[in-house]
């Protein structure tokens, strides 16, 4: 076994040390090789070493380098050094994190990780949370202690008694809302094509003045960090209408909950903390490895009500029991890499590393339209979308540099017009890289 680890640790840091000087997405040739791994299932056993051979030597070439610089996709951060080592401890540690008495270190991580997100979020005292997977599970967790709460005051159970004959819930968002939203309130039963949609303005945030008459069946969705622009949700007014009228708040936060632990850009952010439930995604903007999701909700008891279960064989504590907060039993101890990157970063780091990579994605504007190009948003996070001409030459240029390799950017196409979407999330990504990139485009654009 130390053999093995040790071999698999050279490789990992032969990989890591040569991430400055590969491509982003992987060459034709790399790709073509995956071929290789369609072998039959194996009669007999392989060795370790082989089978961690063939994985670094076809494998290796065939990733996206997202743990590097010059990744801006899909709002996706690297991996912060302590998290690796971390994520490599944990795996030895082969933890579940269900209870206390499977896990007494992944349960006590998970909790004071979750005391410190909440301070340094400016969440309300007493906020609880489950570690789920990602946006997606964040948002259906949050959600689902929302519609516990709201069918609870119409006295309805709805974990014992389902859907079926239960009180109506309306549900709003916003025009832009996300899909990972939508995929929640579709997996609750609460349908994706029986909202109410509000209105946007030229940056994607709804407008509050356009809210539909809200009562206390209704649940309304907001975002922090549109996918598109990095705009938020007008959350102060909205949570005020909607409280007022008994209704619940969630907030979609997937990246952009993050900038309330930076004191300048948490000013986008007013309003945000007087939600009923939050959910983020701690592989973006923390920069954890995958999978590391968060649910949040004020009222601890009603994500407890939506998610805990009763059995036996499931040994009972005085302790916070991580199982009663989220929806899967035997779950992996994410929670021991987030508690790493919080202890690594501390408030400072975590507010820095908003801060800097807000201020790449200006410097990356600032130069998209030095060059002539048309930056379509307010950089006011670290999403920039950036318009080469008419939506054919967008393409092919989109095209041309994602083939090209320097960096990698996706293709989206926002309020009806095709774009480039720039995401700056990385902890390592540096003044160079943003140069390196811009000079990408000054090159291939030349070719297109």
């Amino acid at each position: 076994m130390k053999a093995l680890l040790s071999n698999a640790a050279e490789r990992a840091i032969h990989y890591l040390e040569g991430l400055d000087g590969r491509r982003v997405y992987p060459s034709r040739g790399a790709r073509d090789r995956l071929v290789e791994l369609e072998f039959d299932f194996p009669d007999g056993p392989t060795s370790p070493e082989q089978v961690l051979a063939t994985l670094d030597e076809i494998g290796s070439p065939a990733t996206v380098t997202t743990a590097g610089g010059r990744y801006y996709g899909f709002v996706i951060g690297g991996s912060l050094p302590a998290t690796v080592a971390a994520n490599w401890l944990a795996a030895a540690w082969d933890q579940n994190a269900y209870s206390p008495v499977m896990s007494p270190i992944a349960s006590k991580l998970e909790e004071v990780a979750l005391r410190w997100l909440v301070d340094a979020l400016g969440l309300p005292p007493g906020t609880g949370g489950g570690f789920v997977t990602g946006a997606t599970m964040a948002n259906f967790t949050a959600l689902a202690a929302a519609r516990h709460a709201v069918l609870k005051k119409q006295g309805w159970d709805v974990e014992a008694q389902g859907l079926f004959g239960a009180p109506p819930i309306r549900v709003v968002v916003g025009d832009e809302v996300h899909v990972s939203l939508l995929k929640a309130l579709s997996m609750l039963g609460l349908g994706r094509e029986r909202l109410a949609r509000v209105p946007v303005d030229g940056q994607g945030r709804m407008r509050a003045e356009a809210l539909p008459e809200l009562d206390e069946t209704t649940i309304v969705c907001i975002q922090a960090g549109n996918v598109n622009t990095g705009a938020v949700d007008p959350a102060a007014e909205i949570c005020a209408a909607a409280h007022r009228a008994g209704a619940w708040v969630h907030v979609d936060g997937a990246f952009g909950l993050w900038a309330l632990a930076n004191p300048t850009r948490a000013s986008l952010m007013v309003g945000v903390d007087q939600a009923d439930s939050w959910g983020a995604d701690a592989h973006k903007w923390l920069n954890v490895p995958y999978d590391s999701g968060l649910a949040f909700c004020r009222e601890p008891e009603y994500l407890r009500a939506a998610m805990s279960v009763s059995a036996a064989y499931l040994q009972q504590g005085d302790q916070r029991e991580p199982g009663h907060y989220t929806p899967e039993l035997s779950r992996r101890a994410r929670g021991i890499e987030l508690w790493a990157a919080l202890y690594s970063l501390g408030r400072s780091g975590l507010a820095d590393l908003v801060e800097r990579t807000c201020r790449l994605a200006v410097r990356f504007a600032d130069g998209l339209r030095a060059a002539g190009f048309q930056v379509l948003n307010d950089v006011v996070l670290n999403q920039v979308l950036v318009s080469f001409g008419d939506a054919d030459q967008t393409t092919k240029m989109i095209a041309s540099l994602q083939e090209e390799g320097t960096f990698w950017a996706g293709a989206t196409v926002w309020q009806g017009k095709s774009t480039m979407r720039i995401s700056i999330s990385s902890w390592s990504t540096t003044e160079a890289d943003i140069d390196r990139s811009l000079e990408a485009v000054r090159r291939v654009v030349a070719l297109v």
